[in-house]
């Protein structure tokens, strides 16, 4: 078996990229879970550590960046698992949604629209300040 001098090195680098970059997100995770806590915001902690990695991406981009894609990279091509406690939690409450079904699926509909237009406006700005799109 015959391996490259640059085998090892270029696991061990990818790995410790890895793991920093999930040792930057639970951080931010917690970090983001105290400051709600801590200035009783009206959002969730991990939304709270988003924020918090956006600005980290805005000060620190370009040396942030390819750590932060090592770790989130896997975590997205398995992202469909993160929907799985969601769901059984909306089964578990399928008394109150028979009850109340109408709001839900309005509310659903309706948050998949804007996010929808959300994101196409975006991406349509974005083109547009690069210069792709017209």
């Amino acid at each position: 078996m015959s391996e490259t001098s640059s085998g090892p090195k270029a696991l061990a680098s990818k790995m410790l990229r890895f793991s920093s970059g999930m040792a930057v997100l639970a951080v931010l995770l917690w970090a983001g879970g105290r400051l709600a806590g801590v200035l009783a915001l009206p959002i969730p902690g991990a939304i709270a550590g988003m924020v918090l990695l956006l600005i980290l991406l805005q000060c620190f981009g370009r040396r942030l960046a390819p750590t932060m894609e090592a770790a989130s990279m896997p975590l997205l091509k398995h992202m469909m698992l993160f929907f799985i406690p969601s769901v059984a939690g909306v089964m578990e409450q399928f008394q109150a949604l028979r009850a109340g079904w109408l709001p839900f699926v309005i509310a659903s509909v309706a948050g998949a629209a804007v996010t929808l237009a959300v994101t196409a406006l975006t991406l349509k700005w974005l083109l547009k300040r690069r210069g792709i799109a017209a």
